[in-house]
C-alpha cells in the first residue's frame, strides 16, 4: 500500500513509542518493528530517537550483544509514558473524526 509520505511521519512517532513502551528495544529492532506494519527506511528513525531521548521521553543504555559490540537500548521514561498515552488519545480522537467525516456520505449522491 502506498501511504502518504506525510501520514507516516505523523504516526512514526506514536508506532516508536508504543514499541519502546511493548520493551526495551535497539535501532535497528525497532526498525523491524515498525516495517511490519508500515514501510519506513531504517535510517528515519535514528533521528526521531536523538530527539526522544533529548526531550526527556527516553532513556538509553548499552546491552552486551553476542553478535557484535554492545547494543544502544531504548526505554521510555515516565514523562514519555505520559506523552505516548496523550499523544495515542490525540490520534485515536483524530481517528474518529476523519472515519465520520468520511461515512457521512456525500450529498451529491
Amino acid at each position: 500500500m502506498n501511504v502518504n509520505i506525510q501520514f507516516k511521519k505523523g504516526v512514526l512517532e506514536l508506532c516508536v513509542l508504543v514499541l519502546i513502551h511493548r520493551q526495551d528495544r535497539y535501532g535497528y529492532e525497532l526498525a523491524q518493528a515498525v516495517s511490519k506494519h508500515i514501510e519506513v527506511a531504517e535510517g528515519a528513525l535514528y533521528p526521531l530517537l536523538r530527539r526522544l531521548v533529548n526531550e526527556g521521553y527516553c532513556t538509553t543504555y548499552l546491552q552486551e550483544s553476542s553478535e557484535g559490540p554492545p547494543r544502544k537500548y531504548y526505554r521510555l521514561s515516565d514523562t514519555g509514558r505520559e506523552y505516548m498515552t496523550a499523544l495515542s488519545a490525540e490520534w485515536n480522537a483524530f481517528v474518529r473524526s476523519v472515519t465520520n467525516l468520511m461515512e457521512e456520505g456525500n450529498p451529491d449522491e
